[in-house]
């Protein structure tokens, strides 16, 4: 349980804030820092919002008074020693910041975690974790219910609504508890529009992620006698469609909506490396087969990102362990 009186003081007793959140965000991460900085504006601190990616541009119209930065090293090389506390926010590893990592390292200023992942690393100072909730956003919500600290408004629904909508699935994930449904009840109540918001985060879409979706879904294998769907984006895929790598959010999902498919990993090539994103039904812990390759997540959805290796080479490697795991 989160000892939400503990984290009301930490807020209380400090002026100024840094909030965070993971590479290549979702809408989770971003709901949960706009919620979160609405609830310390209420109350008068010096909030700031920094984040080593780019804001997807489907979830541009949460950043209303561009309010959310992306980390510049020469701007932002004071920031971290100049706040009062370091905010992580929907992740619990230093090196989801990426270029952000050494500087949240090395600062002496109160660094505190708000998340719902599991294997947290100890880089904070306080560990504000419940891998029982659906969404970090929630977390958000009940310290607002619990507390009383700020009165919920619209400005801290919509993005905490986003957040659990996003990460439940569109709540048909089974974290989609009733509480989470009552919770969506009083956000409702203050304004939150569930049509509009679905438009703006799915049925916006450029073009180019559209082609995208269809050269991943080409790209489809089965393995592990039809157990076991992958699919593969390389750099040339991104460079000959004008596609951007936040362009690939939830295409792993379309490995399990293939009859028989358990298990389904996307494979995306980067600049630097590449990224491998796994999914799982029913109780197949993929976070334990994430963690093998350097990443971790939740039960049946978790991830990892390799600098070093070459994405060609490390594909029949993973898919060996993979299929090894569900034999096992």
């Amino acid at each position: 349980m989160i000892d939400f009186e503990k984290l009301k003081q930490i807020i209380l007793k400090n002026s100024s804030f840094l909030l965070t959140t993971h590479v290549n965000p979702d809408a989770d991460a971003i709901g949960s820092e706009i919620a979160f900085y609405h609830l310390l504006k209420k109350i008068g601190k010096k909030v700031y919002i920094i984040n080593h990616s780019s804001l997807p541009y489907n979830m541009e119209f949460f950043n209303k008074g561009n309010i959310i930065q992306r980390y510049d090293e020469e701007l932002h090389k004071n920031i971290f020693n100049e706040v009062d506390v370091i905010v992580a926010l929907d992740f619990n590893r230093a090196d989801r910041t990426v270029r952000m990592e050494k500087g949240i390292r090395r600062s002496n200023k109160l660094k505190i975690c708000i998340d719902h992942h599991q294997d947290p690393e100890e880089f904070v100072d306080h560990q504000f974790i419940d891998t029982n909730v659906c969404a970090a956003g929630q977390i958000i919500y009940d310290l607002i219910n619990q507390t009383k600290i700020v009165e919920l408004d619209f400005n801290i629904a919509e993005p905490i609504y986003a957040a659990i909508m996003t990460d439940t699935g569109s709540f048909r994930f089974d974290r989609t508890t009733p509480e989470v449904h009552i919770i969506i009840a009083e956000l409702l109540k203050l304004g939150v529009n569930p049509e509009q918001v679905y438009d703006k985060l799915y049925d916006q879409s450029k073009f180019s992620k559209i082609r995208l979706l269809g050269r991943a879904l080409n790209s489809i294998n089965l393995l592990a006698d039809n157990k076991l769907g992958y699919m593969v984006i390389t750099q040339k895929d991104f460079e000959e469609l004008g596609a951007i790598e936040s362009d690939t959010e939830n295409f792993v999902n379309y490995n399990l909506s293939i009859e028989n498919v358990v298990l389904g990993i996307l494979f995306i090539e980067l600049k630097d490396g590449f990224k491998v994103s796994f999914r799982s039904k029913g109780n197949i812990p993929v976070n334990k087969l994430a963690n093998e390759f350097g990443g971790g997540g939740h039960t049946n959805a978790a991830g990892a990102r390799l600098f070093t290796n070459n994405m060609q080479e490390m594909i029949p490697i993973i898919l060996s362990k993979t299929e090894l795991y569900l034999n096992n």
